[in-house]
C-alpha cells in the first residue's frame, strides 16, 4: 500500500495478517483501535480495478443498504487517491467452503440449519429489491457463534422497475450459473438466485457439485439439461427439494415464499424461516450514545445526529462495533489507542512513537461508565468546559429513520475551544480524544488506572497519543505528557534489553499451538519435522511452488503462461487437545473446487 493509504487507515485501525485474496482485493485482519474489536479490511487498489471500479461502488451502496443477522455488516468505507478500504465484520469461521472440506459433507440437520440462514438472508435481499447473483460457498462466512453471514454484493443488481424486471448482464460462478444466464437470455435475477441456491444445498449435502467438469463448456451443457446424481445417502425430502429448485426452467422453480416453510426446511422447526432483519432499524442504542457524547465531549443530540447521517465513517463504525460489543455481553467502553508497533513503523508516526512498549498495546484506557464519570468530573468542575452532567441526564427517548446512504457534509463548531468538526461523506469524524493522565509516583502500574484519574475535562492530545484529530489548546497537559513519557520510554529500552523475546525463539524452533478447527487436518505423525518434510515432498511431486517460514508453507500454482492460478497456505501445528500434530489449511486465491481437489490429493499422501 501507498504510505498516504497507510496513514489514512492506520489512523483507525491496526493491521494484522492477510486473510484473504481475490482478483482485485486483499483481506486483512484488523482492529479497531477505540473498540479493541476485530475486524476484517478490504483493501483494494484503484488502478487495478480499472473498468471493475463500479463494481466495487455497487458492492458498497448494496452493503449500506442491507443491514441483515446473516449478512456480513460494513461498518466503514475509506477511500483514498489510490485505495478503498472496506472495513467489515470479522468472522473467525472462514468460508462455509473450508467447512465442507473438513467434513466431507454436511448432514441433513446441519444443512438445514445453514440453509435456513441462507434462506432467512436471501429473503430479506430479495425484499429489499436486490438479486445477489454469485450465492456460492466461498461467499458465506461463519462468525464466532457458528451462523453464516452472507458476503461479497459486487455482482449484485438492483433493477429500476423491481425485482421483476429482467436482466442481462451475464454474471457470476459457471458452477452456479442458472441455465437462462448460460444461454444469454434475459432473466430474472430473484430466479437465477434460487437455482444457484439449489447448487449451493447440494454441495452441502454431497461434498460435490451437481454440475462440474474440467471443461466448461461441457458444465455448460450439464446445466442446460439439468442432469445431475442423486446420491443414495439422499433422503427423499431433500431429492424433491433440490429437484424443484433446480428446475430448467425458471417458471416451474420453487419461490423464496415457498422455501420459507417447505416440508423439509421445517423438519424440527415449529416456525417459518425467520427472514425480517433482527438489527432494529430508525433506533439508536442509549448506551453506546451516552458512551461516545462523553468521550467524544459533545452532546447526545449532536451524536445522535451524526450517526443517523450514516457516512460510513470513523463515528459509524465505532458505534457498530459498540452496538456488537454490547449484544455479545461485553462492556462498552472506548479507550484512547496507543499507536502500534505496527502501525509505528509507518512515515505517519513519529520516532517517538516507534519506542513505545509493545505492552501497553493491550491497556484499555477507559473512562470507566457514564455514572463513574459523572461523579468524578463533579470533582473538577471549576476545571471543566463541558457540561457532562447536562449531557448524561439528557435521557429523552428518540427514534431514528433507518439507516441511508447520505450526501454532502456536516460542519459543527464547538464554541468557546475552536474546535472544528467536520463529517464528510465515506470519510472520518473528527474529534477530540480522552489522553490518560498517569501518576508519576508509579510508572511501573500502566494497566490500573481509576475513573478519578482520567477525567472528561482532561481531553487534550498527548505528544505521545497524537492521531491527527481536532487540535486543542493545552500546552501545559502536553510537556507533562512529554515528560512522563520519557520516563516510560527509558524504562521500556531497559526492559526491552533485559527481557528476552520468547515469541520471536518459539516461532522459529517449534510449530505454533493451535485449538482444534476444522481448517486443521490431524496427522498420525507426531514429529512436526518429519511432517513438514513429508508434505514438501508431496509439494515437489505436484509442480507446486512454495517459500518456507518455519512451519509454514507458502504455496501457489501457475499456468502454463505464468499465470498464478492459485494461491494458499499450508502449516503445520500442534494442537492441545487431544496432543496431535495437524495441518492447517488456508485458501487465499483460487478455484475453490480446484482447491479442494488438490488438497485430498496432498493431504491423503500425508499420514492423515
Amino acid at each position: 500500500m501507498s504510505v498516504s493509504s497507510d496513514e489514512e487507515i492506520l489512523k483507525y485501525y491496526e493491521l494484522r495478517e492477510t486473510i484473504g485474496t481475490g482478483g482485485f482485493a486483499k483481506v486483512k485482519l484488523g482492529r479497531h483501535l477505540l473498540t479493541g474489536e476485530k475486524v476484517a479490511i478490504k483493501i483494494m487498489d484503484k488502478l487495478a480495478l480499472g473498468d471493475d471500479l463500479p463494481r466495487v461502488k455497487t458492492e458498497i451502496d448494496a452493503m449500506k443498504n442491507l443491514s441483515h443477522q446473516h449478512i456480513c455488516r460494513l461498518y466503514h468505507v475509506i477511500e483514498t487517491s489510490k485505495k478503498i478500504f472496506m472495513v467489515l465484520e470479522y468472522c473467525p469461521g472462514g468460508e462455509l467452503f473450508d467447512y465442507i472440506i473438513s467434513k466431507d459433507r454436511l448432514s441433513e440437520e446441519e444443512a438445514r440449519v445453514f440453509f435456513r440462514q441462507i434462506v432467512s438472508a436471501i429473503a430479506y435481499v430479495h425484499s429489499k429489491g436486490y438479486a445477489h447473483r454469485d450465492l456460492k460457498p466461498e461467499n458465506l462466512l461463519i462468525d464466532e457463534e457458528h451462523n453464516l453471514k452472507l458476503i461479497d454484493f459486487g455482482l449484485c443488481a438492483k433493477p429500476k422497475g423491481g425485482l421483476d424486471y429482467h436482466l442481462n448482464t451475464c454474471c457470476g460462478s459457471p458452477a452456479y450459473a442458472a441455465p437462462e444466464l448460460i444461454q444469454g437470455k434475459a432473466y430474472i435475477g430473484s430466479e437465477a438466485d434460487i437455482w444457484s441456491m439449489g447448487v449451493l444445498l447440494y454441495a452441502l449435502l454431497c461434498g460435490f457439485l451437481p454440475f462440474d467438469d474440467d471443461n466448461v463448456m461441457a458444465v455448460y451443457r450439464r446445466i442446460m439439461r439439468g442432469k445431475y446424481t442423486i446420491p443414495k445417502w439422499l433422503s427423499p425430502s431433500s431429492t424433491l427439494l433440490l429437484s424443484q429448485m433446480l428446475q430448467v426452467d425458471p417458471k416451474k422453480r420453487i419461490t423464496v415464499k415457498h422455501l420459507l416453510s417447505h416440508p423439509w426446511l421445517m423438519e424440527g422447526y415449529s416456525d417459518a424461516v425467520h427472514w425480517q432483519s433482527k438489527y432494529p432499524q430508525g433506533h439508536l442504542d442509549e448506551d453506546c450514545v451516552t458512551e461516545l457524547s462523553v468521550f467524544h465531549n459533545q452532546s447526545r443530540e449532536r451524536i445522535l445526529e451524526l450517526i443517523s447521517e450514516w457516512n460510513y465513517d470513523q463515528l459509524s463504525a465505532t458505534y457498530l462495533l459498540l452496538q456488537s460489543k454490547k449484544a455479545r455481553g461485553k462492556r462498552i467502553r472506548l479507550r484512547v489507542p496507543l499507536l502500534t508497533e505496527h502501525a509505528s513503523t509507518t512515515p505517519s508516526a513519529g520516532p517517538e512513537h516507534s519506542r513505545h512498549d509493545a505492552q501497553l498495546d493491550n491497556t484499555e484506557f477507559t473512562l470507566s461508565t457514564p455514572v463513574t464519570r459523572k461523579v468524578a468530573s463533579k470533582k473538577h468542575a471549576n476545571k471543566e468546559n463541558v457540561d457532562t452532567e447536562s449531557v448524561l441526564k439528557n435521557e429523552m427517548p428518540f427514534a431514528l429513520p433507518a439507516p441511508k446512504t447520505p450526501l454532502g457534509k456536516t460542519q459543527i463548531e464547538k464554541q468557546g475551544q475552536g474546535i472544528s468538526i467536520q463529517v464528510p461523506a465515506c470519510k472520518e469524524s473528527q474529534f477530540t480524544t480522552v489522553t490518560p493522565i498517569k501518576k508519576p509516583k508509579n510508572p511501573a502500574n500502566t494497566n490500573e488506572l481509576t475513573a478519578a484519574e482520567v477525567l472528561p475535562e482532561r481531553r487534550c492530545h498527548s505528544v505521545e497519543l497524537d492521531l491527527n484529530v481536532a487540535h486543542v489548546d493545552c500546552s501545559q497537559k502536553k510537556r507533562k505528557a512529554k515528560i512522563f513519557g520519557s520516563l516510560e520510554r527509558g524504562l521500556d529500552k531497559v526492559i526491552t534489553m533485559l527481557t528476552p523475546s520468547k515469541k520471536k525463539r518459539s516461532t522459529r524452533d517449534e510449530p505454533r499451538k493451535l485449538k482444534a478447527h476444522y481448517n486443521v487436518t490431524t496427522t498420525q505423525l507426531m514429529n512436526p519435522d518429519q511432517l513438514l518434510n513429508e508434505i514438501i515432498a508431496v509439494l515437489s511431486k505436484k509442480q507446486v511452488e512454495y517459500v518456507k517460514k518455519g512451519y509454514t508453507l507458502k504455496c501457489q500454482t501457475q499456468s502454463d503462461f505464468g499465470k498464478v492460478t492459485m494461491k494458499f497456505e499450508l502449516e503445520v501445528c500442534q494442537l492441545s487437545k487431544p496432543e496431535v500434530v495437524g495441518i492447517r489449511r488456508q485458501r487465499l486465491k483460487g478455484d475453490a473446487w480446484v482447491y479442494k481437489r488438490l488438497m485430498d490429493d496432498i493431504l491423503s499422501s500425508c499420514q492423515v
